[in-house]
């Protein structure tokens, strides 16, 4: 496998504050070397079972992930397990539910936290938090600067050929300040400085780029519903690929069986799904 994808997923950030906030992703977008189209998540719009819908491509009814409460290895064939199939190398920087649903259960802190095993059939390269401890008054999440160097570290050491990161901060502060805020607004536009230079180097890396969330937050700062603000977040897309009218919805469905297209992976015969970059 030659082709080599990045997936950035910021939790919990509704498309109003990626089109409104992120300046840097914008700018990107009018000068042409990004395109941005609506992503709606699956239902529930719950964390994660959007993650869970967001790898495999079958919805929370399928694969059977109900909410937070309910995390278990999966059964069904995922990304990183196409992208092995394909000869692939994986990397993840996420929180610790990646690891549980795609390669082990239960997370132990000691063994999964930090992992390199090169004959996985699901994540090679393993970064992982937990957040133990979260509440209200303690978002209990690293830095994302932090974050994304670490998946950068992981690229140029290992080769990845599909890395995806997953921080929780803008979920969590969103939760708390809600999002008609000061705190909000300065909280999507340091995140968005702070991803900002990475892109480039990603970029020069050889890496296309998907930005993007699990699901948005409504004006309580609540997900897990129907609502277009808990449902509809925005997709950025760094690459060469043919996409959709700028009008275009996309579901999370698609987005399993379009990242393993990009890279010429095999897709599973669960992910059922259009692929929306060609």
């Amino acid at each position: 496998m030659n082709r080599k994808l990045l997936l950035i997923i910021l939790d919990g950030v509704p498309y109003r504050n990626f089109r409104r906030l992120f300046g840097n992703l914008e700018g990107w977008v009018d000068s042409g070397e990004a395109r941005v189209w609506k992503h709606r998540a699956v239902l529930p719009s719950t964390s994660a079972s959007c993650y869970a819908s967001i790898h495999t491509g079958v919805s929370p009814q399928e694969h059977g992930c109900t909410g937070n409460g309910n995390v278990f290895r999966l059964s069904h064939k995922d990304v990183f397990s196409q992208v092995r199939a394909g000869g692939g190398v994986t990397g993840a920087v996420t929180h610790s539910f990646w690891s549980q649903f795609f390669n082990r259960h239960p997370f132990d802190y000691v063994r999964d936290i930090e992992y390199d095993e090169p004959e996985s059939e699901t994540i090679n390269h393993g970064r992982f938090h937990t957040m133990t401890g979260y509440g209200h008054d303690n978002q209990m999440t690293p830095s994302d600067v932090d974050l994304f160097a670490t998946l950068t570290n992981l690229c140029l050491r290992f080769g990845l050929n599909y890395g995806i990161l997953h921080t929780c901060t803008l979920d969590s502060m969103g939760h708390r300040f809600y999002h008609e805020c000061d705190e909000m607004d300065h909280a999507c536009f340091v995140m968005d400085e702070m991803l900002a230079p990475f892109i480039p180097r990603w970029r020069q890396l050889g890496y296309e780029v998907i930005v993007t969330a699990d699901h948005g937050q409504d004006e309580r700062g609540h997900h897990g519903g129907r609502g277009l603000l808990q449902q509809e977040t925005a997709l950025y897309y760094f690459g060469d690929a043919e996409g959709p009218d700028a009008e275009t919805v996309i579901d999370q469905l698609q987005l399993a069986p379009t990242i393993l297209g990009r890279l010429g992976a095999p897709i599973a015969e669960t992910m059922k799904a259009s692929s929306f970059l060609k």
